[in-house]
């Protein structure tokens, strides 16, 4: 390697770190000079009267404050999102205040005296005022760290914008930069980059929320092309949210075809089963073979559709458990859908009663229990029917078919109401229910010795 070229990196970082000290000490002067100014008489009177304002706001804050909060207890029935904009509000009331008052003050001065005299408290009014906007709208954005990095950058971004020294701040951000060939990220960039992206995603988040709201609401699409619709907004929007961040930023794009290549040789290896639950999920949604509400039946697995997620079908059962099976099982195995085309579910039990007993009357009586039960269907071709089904060894055997148009009610429980039902109408009618009778004789004993009667001696 020539010696020029083992140069040139040592003198582009030495070059860097004096452009950075020379900023530094812009900013150094910049700052001595803000000090001095404050301790200027009027000066000195403004930063008095911020500060009493801001004690006078804290003072006044708590009474309103802990008014606000019983109020907002006594709203019963209100919206989440109405008590959430409620609770933002109740944590914000000082800056309010505070906003409130120092541009009262700041108008008044401006009349009655000279605008130079009211210089600091009008940047210290137009930055309240900033953050407060800033506080609030950085609420729309879902993930705490995301919303942190966005407030505070927002906030240090205004604050340079009123203070006039944007183009000193941005210099000295580039200024600190690494370079990796034709490639070179600053810390301004990186900066940037994570404002404008935070507030793109953010703006996608709200947008799907509301076109989700939307779709969700419209009762003319089927449940699961609703979760189809919003799932395939979602990624639309986010994804173009991403890449319009980038391009915004100055990324090429067109770099990343290599990355999108490497992406897919890890689909194909390593994340196989992860790419098959997303693809199984997409084709469960196309074919509405399953939806939510629906009750299903998957191995010993029993419940309804809670929810149909990308990799995952939420499925709840009776005793309040939550099943998540990938989306590749419900494609790959037997799932008994209860409700696919229509939610009427048939039912069969199974007795038997004693030869003695009235076949007719049996058929009769069993019909009628079934249909006291209150979820058993009693019209048109769902009415109860009992037919005999055999002539057992100790009874004659039957089975009662019936109806229900609620399997998400349960199962087991019907069954056990109809049988209930069964007994109590066979005790009141004299049916009865045979079991099989056994005599038991162990091999040793002695035979049973027979005794003769009396007078037949010979």
């Amino acid at each position: 390697m020539e010696p020029e070229e083992q140069t040139q990196p040592k003198d582009a970082l030495a070059e860097s770190a004096a452009e950075a000290i020379e900023l530094g000490q812009q900013l150094w002067e910049f700052a001595a000079g803000g000090i001095e100014l404050l301790l200027r008489p009027w000066n000195a009177y403004q930063v008095g009267i911020g500060v009493a304002l801001f004690v006078l706001a804290t003072l006044i804050a708590r009474p309103i404050s802990q008014a606000f909060h019983n109020w907002l207890r006594a709203r019963e029935g209100w919206p989440r999102w109405r008590m959430r904009l409620g609770l933002v509000v109740h944590k914000r009331i000082r800056g309010v205040l505070f906003v409130v008052l120092i541009w009262t003050v700041v108008l008044i001065m401006q009349e009655a005296t000279w605008p130079s005299r009211s210089r600091l408290l009008a940047v210290a009014a137009n930055l309240s005022l900033a953050w407060l906007i800033v506080s609030f709208a950085t609420r729309l954005v879902g993930n705490p760290l995301l919303r942190n990095i966005v407030k505070y950058g927002a906030w240090v971004w205004i604050t340079l914008r009123i203070l006039g020294i944007t183009q000193e701040a941005t210099a000295l951000l580039d200024s600190i930069a690494i370079d990796f060939g034709d490639l070179r990220i600053s810390l301004f960039l990186v900066v940037q980059a994570v404002v404008i992206l935070g507030v793109m995603l953010t703006l996608a988040r709200v947008i799907s929320q509301m076109a989700a709201n939307r779709i969700r609401s419209n009762s003319e699409i089927s449940p699961s092309m609703q979760v189809l619709g919003a799932k395939l907004a979602q990624i639309l929007l986010f994804g173009g949210a991403f890449f319009i961040g980038l391009k915004a930023i100055g990324i090429d794009l067109t770099g990343l075809a290599v990355l999108s290549g490497a992406i897919g040789v890890g689909l194909g290896f390593g994340l196989q089963k992860v790419v098959s639950n997303l693809v199984s999920g997409l084709i469960i949604l196309l074919d509405k073979s399953i939806k939510p509400g629906d009750v299903i039946s998957l191995g010993e697995t029993f419940g309804w559709i809670n929810s149909l997620g990308a990799r995952y079908v939420s499925v709840v059962t009776r005793d309040g458990r939550e099943y998540l099976i990938p989306n590749e099982d419900l494609i790959t195995t037997q799932v008994v859908n209860w409700s696919h085309s229509d939610r009427f579910v048939r039912l069969d039990l199974t007795f038997g009663t004693a030869y003695g007993d009235d076949p007719h009357k049996v058929r009769k009586i069993a019909i009628e229990a079934a249909s006291s039960v209150n979820r058993v269907l009693q019209y048109g071709s769902k009415k109860p029917v009992c037919h005999i089904t055999g002539f057992g060894d100790s009874s004659v055997d039957y089975v009662l078919r019936f109806w229900i148009d609620d399997p998400t009610g349960g199962l087991t429980n019907i069954r056990g109401n109809v049988f209930l039902a069964l007994w109590d109408s066979f005790q009141a009618q004299g049916i009865s229910i045979p079991f099989p009778q056994r005599e038991v004789r162990m091999l040793n004993d002695p035979l049973p010795v027979r005794v003769a009667p009396e007078g037949n001696e010979e």
